[in-house]
Parts: C-alpha cells; structure tokens; sequence
C-alpha cells in the first residue's frame, strides 16, 4: 500500500526573545532529554558507548583515530553546555544548534567547521529537519532533534572490517553522513512522482474537486523539499570550493558527487512542480470542456423540442371550426394525429441527422472528415 506524505508540514518557531543577547539557548519545551552515544574507530578496531557522564568523552576522543559522537534530543541546556565545553564550541553555533530553523550553510570556526544541513524524515509523514554537524581534526559531532533511520547505514559500515571510513578520517565520515543525508530525499521525491502519476490518471479520466486539494498538497510538499534542497546545493559548494584543513582533498572530490545530487534532486523537484501545475491546469481545462459538452447537449436537445413544441403549439390552437372551413381542418381528418406525431418524429430525426454530419454529436471516423478544400486524389 502506497504511503501517504504529511501535509502541513511542522514550521519551526524561533524561541528567543528580540534583543536577547547573542548566543542565547532557550531549548524547545518539548524537546526530548539529549541522548549520547560515541563511537571510536580506526583501521583496527572500533567501539561504541552510551554516554551518561559528558566527562567520560574526553577519554574516548583521545582513545581512538577518529571519535563520532551522535547527540539526539535537545531538551537539557546544561548536557549541551557541557558538550560545548568539551569541544570548544562557540555560542553563536551552539544557539544555531538549539534553534532549528537554520538554512543549510558551513561556518568556519578557529578549530572545528560548523555545518548544518536540513534533513528529511524517512518515515511515511515527513518532515524536514535540521541536523548540525562539527568536523574536527579527529572527531564528528552531530545533533539530531529526534531519532532518524538517516545514519544507521554509517553505523553499519563503521562495524565492518576493512570498510572505507574505518582506514579514512573524520572528514570521510562527516561526508558520508552528509551523503546519506542528501539520499534521503530521492525515495520522498519517488513517492511523489507515483502520487503525481496517479493524479494524472485521475484528472484524465475522472475530473474531481477533491484532486484540486490533492494537487495543492503536492505543490507544498514540493516547496518544502526545494528550501531544503536549494540551500544544501550552496553548503556543498562551500565545502568544495573553500580551503579548510578540516577537509581534505581526496574528500572534496566525493563532496563533488553530494553537489551533484543536489543539483539532480533540484532538477526533479522543479520537474515534478511544472507536471503539477499542468496538471491543476488540465483539471481546470477538463472540468471547462465537460462543462461545455453538458451544455451542448442540453442545447441540442433544447433546439430538438424547439420546432416540435411549435408544431405541438399550433396543432394546440382552439379555433372553432365550424365558423370557417380553413380552421385546423386537420382536426377532422381520421389521421390527423398520428401525422402531428410523425411530423415531429420527422423533424427530430432530420435535426439529429444534421447535428451528427456536422459532427455536434457522436463521433465520427477521422477517415470520414475531409479537410476543407481537398476533393480526393488527382491523377
């Protein structure tokens, strides 16, 4: 059964009041508490732990090549304070952590890049996300507001031997978060691509109101998807383009590829937003030739009954007959009846005759149209 996408998609509101000082973290009230997880690894060995104890990460990041530290929940300021502290942080990235209505971008910092990236949701009612992540020398850190299916791929390639993020560094790794990010969004489009199809079908053969607020549903779903696309296409870009110790320069060349999906899932999103316009155009256009064949057919059936309620009208007239010989003197004869009905019968076979050749109803064989001006074969 084919899921059905969200409509009315969550808007993000900002909780810091005007004027508050910059750097202000006012996390959502409803917002889960921050649950940690690390994972250690290099070309060796790899391991993972649940965090309780923000103290127990600086161990882990000076036990291990490369440290992935995932936060999910951004409900405790004082748990991401303490990360903050933990890895230097600035204020102004960690209020960007916090408030999640941030457009994809990249901020270079003195010892990490800051990177945030809007995320879809897999499951069948997404949503867009926010998902920040810092690259370090030898560290990722990455803060989700709800657990996602997004990076459990990576996870599954850091626990196999011999893998390529095990023998790379954590630029590799925050690529290949990036990367997985950005593939999210292709099953979403695919679902609306099937949806788009169906609505296709449906507005050619059964014209109904209900697919106006079906089209429309799709059209905001499509807008969401580009104000999450359109800027990550420029946070790629910056990656690439900007010189940064953080990333080198074998992963530029894979950011390159990210930068290409980008610029294909925009190609598809602005496709499938065309193909809903028209198609909201063909419905209108649908319903206006339906409604004009109705029409054409109430008048012909109209222009039908003209002449015959003209012949029934005079056949209707009380002239007294016996004052003169000339007043409806075909109300004495034994057949007048039944020739007032065939003259009526006679008349509307002649109309529906004339309305058929001239192709008003029915529908003829494009063999038997002759265009205008041509009179057969010569030769």
């Amino acid at each position: 059964m084919q899921k059905k996408l969200r409509r009315g998609l969550r808007q993000p509101k900002r909780r810091a009041p005007p004027g508050a000082p910059p750097g202000t973290v006012i996390p959502d009230p409803k917002a889960a508490r921050p649950v940690i997880t690390a994972i250690g690894y290099g070309p060796d060995e790899v391991f993972e732990h649940s965090i309780s104890d923000i103290s127990e990460l600086k161990a882990i990041i000076g036990g291990a090549p490369v440290t992935w530290v995932n936060v999910v929940g951004l409900g405790d300021v004082d748990v991401l304070k303490q990360l903050s502290d933990v890895f230097g942080l600035h204020d102004l990235a960690l209020e960007d952590v916090v408030n999640q209505h941030q457009r994809a971008k990249v901020e270079d910092y003195d010892d990490h890049l800051f990177i945030v990236s809007r995320t879809p949701t897999s499951d069948a009612e997404f949503e867009i996300e926010q998902t920040t992540l810092f690259l370090g020398a030898n560290y990722v850190l990455t803060f989700q507001e709800r657990v996602s299916d997004n990076f459990e791929p990576i996870r599954t390639r850091l626990l196999r031997n011999g893998s390529r993020l095990r023998r790379s560094q954590a630029d590799y790794l925050a690529y290949s978060l990036l990367d997985s990010i950005t593939d999210a969004y292709f099953p979403i489009l695919e679902r609306i691509g099937e949806e788009i199809e169906q609505l296709e079908q449906a507005v050619l053969s059964r014209p109904d109101a209900a697919q106006v607020g079906r089209l429309h549903n799709v059209k905001r779903d499509l807008l969401a998807l580009r104000r999450g696309i359109w800027p990550q296409r420029e946070m790629f870009n910056t990656l690439i383009r900007d010189d940064s110790p953080f990333v080198s320069e074998q992963t530029r060349v894979f950011l390159r590829d990210c930068y290409d999906h980008a610029i294909q899932l925009l190609e598809i999103v602005e496709t499938y937003r065309e193909i809903a316009t028209g198609l909201l155009d063909l419905y209108l256009s649908s319903v206006s030739t339906r409604m004009n064949e109705i029409m054409k057919l109430l008048t012909i059936i109209a222009t039908i009954f003209i002449p015959l309620g003209f012949i029934a009208g005079v056949y209707g007239m009380n002239f007294d007959r016996g004052v003169s010989a000339w007043n409806m003197p075909e109300l004495g004869w034994s057949w007048g009846y039944p020739f007032a009905l065939g003259l009526m019968a006679s008349v509307a076979a002649v109309l529906v005759l004339y309305f058929r050749n001239k192709g008003w109803i029915g529908t003829r064989r494009v063999d038997d149209v002759t265009p205008p001006g041509h009179h057969g074969d010569r030769g």
